[in-house]
C-alpha cells in the first residue's frame, strides 16, 4: 500500500523547514568562520591528514559502494520479506540512489564557486563570491558547489522514504545516513574541500530528489494497486 497524501506532509514540512534554516545559514558569514577554525594563510592543515582524507572521504566512499552493494544484494535476497518494501520498491529506491549521486556532482562540475582551499585567504589565488552570484567567478577553478562527496552518504535518504511503513527501521535509516553524511562533511571541511554550506545544499538536494522519485514511483503503482485489490476480493470470495 501506497502512504496517502497526508502520509507526506510532515516530510514536506520538514523539508521546507530545511530549506528555511539552510537559507538563514546562507545569509550569514557562516561559511567562513567555519573555514577559518581549520584553516588560515597556510592552508589547511587537514588537508591530507589520514584522519580526515583516508577516513573520513576515502572510507566513507567505501561504505557508500558497500551499501549499494546491499541494494543489490537485497534485491536478490530480500531482508525482512515479511513486512519490508516489495522488490519493486526496493528497485526503485536503488534508483533514487543513484539519481542523486548523478545528479549532484552534476551541478557541481557546472559551479563557478572555488572550494575554500582555492582562496586567497587560505594560501591561493580565488577569491570570496557567494555561490547565488550564479556566472560569476572567483579567479579560482570552481567546481565545488555543492558537495559531491556529501551526496555519496546523504543520496540514501532513498532508504528513508523506502521504510516509511517500518518506523523502527526508518528510523536506523535515517541515523545512519545523517551519520555518515555529517562525519563526511565534518572531514571535508576540515580538509578546506568544501564549505558548510556545499554540504547542507547536497543533502537537502539528495532529500528531495530521492523523496520526489520515491512519491513518483507511489503514484506509478497506485493504479495497479487499485487493479489488483478487486482481484485479490473475489479470489476471496471464490475460496
Amino acid at each position: 500500500m501506497s502512504p496517502t497524501p497526508t502520509a507526506w506532509q510532515p516530510t514536506a514540512t520538514l523539508l521546507g523547514w530545511a530549506l528555511t534554516a539552510i537559507l538563514a545559514w546562507d545569509a550569514t558569514s557562516g561559511d567562513l568562520a567555519v573555514a577559518r577554525w581549520f584553516g588560515d594563510a597556510q592552508g589547511f592543515a587537514a588537508r591530507n591528514a589520514f584522519w580526515a582524507e583516508q577516513v573520513l572521504h576515502n572510507g566513507l566512499r567505501w561504505v557508500s559502494a558497500m551499501v549499494l552493494a546491499w541494494m543489490l544484494y537485497d534485491l536478490w535476497r530480500p531482508w525482512r520479506p515479511a513486512d519490508g518494501p516489495s522488490r519493486r520498491e526496493r528497485a526503485w529506491a536503488l534508483a533514487g540512489v543513484l539519481l542523486a549521486v548523478l545528479v549532484v556532482p552534476a551541478l557541481k562540475s557546472v559551479s563557478r564557486t572555488s572550494c575554500p582551499w582555492s582562496l586567497a585567504e587560505f594560501g591561493s589565488v580565488a577569491q570570496w563570491v557567494s555561490h547565488w552570484e550564479w556566472g560569476v567567478g572567483d579567479g579560482g577553478p570552481g567546481r565545488c558547489f555543492p558537495s559531491g562527496h556529501s551526496a555519496g552518504s546523504f543520496a540514501f535518504f532513498a532508504l528513508v522514504w523506502l521504510w516509511w511503513r517500518t518506523p523502527g527501521v526508518q528510523r536506523w535509516m535515517l541515523a545512519g545516513v545523517l551519520l555518515a553524511g555529517l562525519l563526511g562533511s565534518f572531514g571535508q571541511w576540515a580538509r578546506g574541500a568544501h564549505f558548510v554550506s556545499h554540504s547542507l545544499w547536497a543533502a537537502l538536494a539528495c532529500g528531495v530528489l530521492t523523496g520526489v522519485w520515491q512519491r513518483l514511483g507511489e503514484l506509478r503503482w497506485a493504479p495497479m494497486t487499485r487493479r489488483a485489490a478487486p482481484a485479490r476480493s473475489a479470489s476471496a470470495v471464490a475460496d
